[in-house]
């Protein structure tokens, strides 16, 4: 028996999305854009055209990025209540050789970040971003990272139905045994609030904007996943091994890590394409010298 599209079904959708072990915030998102294209057809009958109109409509007002993200939603609404002959094909998005300049945290700012919060005395931010900087983990992972990980210099996360193993640099041990020392933390949770419990993303968030106006980096480009981003090419400048770096951020595609070590810096993209394709030298010269001597000879 087929769902109706209404209000009632998107609450249950938000139910089976939640017994499939999707995040609060996924969740959240995946609501939110199904509830937009119940908006966009209102009491409009559902089918196939009225979800290819909504899909016309997304990409004359937001990105291919997006649109997709939106339509992914909306097709598993579709499946769920039994409407899969509705759902429609994503766009086809050319695959990007970098990113968005404005959005791209450098080193040198990651650093002033760091410098900023070890000045201010705010020394559990300094912490958590060196800690995101230096393994690439998730802002919603720092809660696996204890005291008695810094012993085993490993981290073991399960997230997503999938468990992986976090190396720690010595480094990095070495900052958060010194930081532990000073707030008299011997067990649990490293990073915690004043209650003891967990710091919240959303903490950390607001931190770090508040943070990033302070040591003159552009907002834009200072939020926890950044640094995972940053984390991502700097391994990757290093290394070059995607498939190793897709074993430290978690992902089961190479695909998924190759958006990750993206860089802004398109004179860069352009100096790999210079493989001396174009500076065959050219005979022109040694032409035009032979049609000189030819007249001569004609003379």
């Amino acid at each position: 028996m087929r769902k109706k599209c209404t209000k009632g079904s998107l609450e249950g959708y938000r139910l089976f999305l939640k017994n499939h072990d999707m995040k609060a915030n996924t969740i959240a998102k995946y609501v939110r854009d199904v509830r937009k294209f119940l908006e966009f057809i209102q009491d409009g009958s559902l089918d196939h055209d009225a979800v290819a109109r909504y899909r016309d409509y997304l990409l004359s007002r937001y990105k291919d990025t997006s649109t997709c993200s939106m339509l992914v939603a909306l097709n598993g609404y579709l499946k769920y209540i039994g409407r899969k002959e509705c759902c429609v094909r994503l766009p086809r998005i050319q695959q990007q050789l970098f990113q968005d300049e404005s959005r791209e945290l450098t080193r040198e700012e990651y650093e002033r970040l760091v410098r900023q919060a070890d000045q201010e005395g705010d020394h559990r931010l300094s912490c958590i971003i060196r800690t995101i900087g230096s393994t690439g983990i998730r802002v919603s992972e720092l809660s696996a990272i204890t005291v008695e990980s810094l012993g085993q210099k490993t981290v073991c996360i399960n997230s997503k139905g999938k468990v992986r193993h976090i190396l720690l640099p010595a480094s990095l041990v070495t900052l958060l045994k010194k930081y532990c020392r000073r707030q008299n933390r011997t067990s649990g949770c490293i990073f915690v609030t004043r209650t003891g419990r967990p710091i919240d993303r959303r903490n950390i968030w607001s931190s770090m904007k508040a943070l990033c106006r302070r040591a003159g980096v552009e907002e834009s480009k200072v939020f926890p996943h950044n640094l995972r981003h940053l984390f991502a090419r700097c391994f990757y400048e290093k290394e070059k091994d995607i498939v190793r770096l897709a074993d430290y951020l978690g992902h089961s595609s190479v695909e998924t890590t190759r958006r990750y070590t993206m860089t802004s810096q398109i004179e860069e993209c352009r100096r790999t394409l210079e493989m001396g394709m174009a500076t065959v030298r050219s005979a022109g010269k040694l032409c035009g010298h032979n049609r000189k001597n030819n007249k001569k000879k004609a003379l």
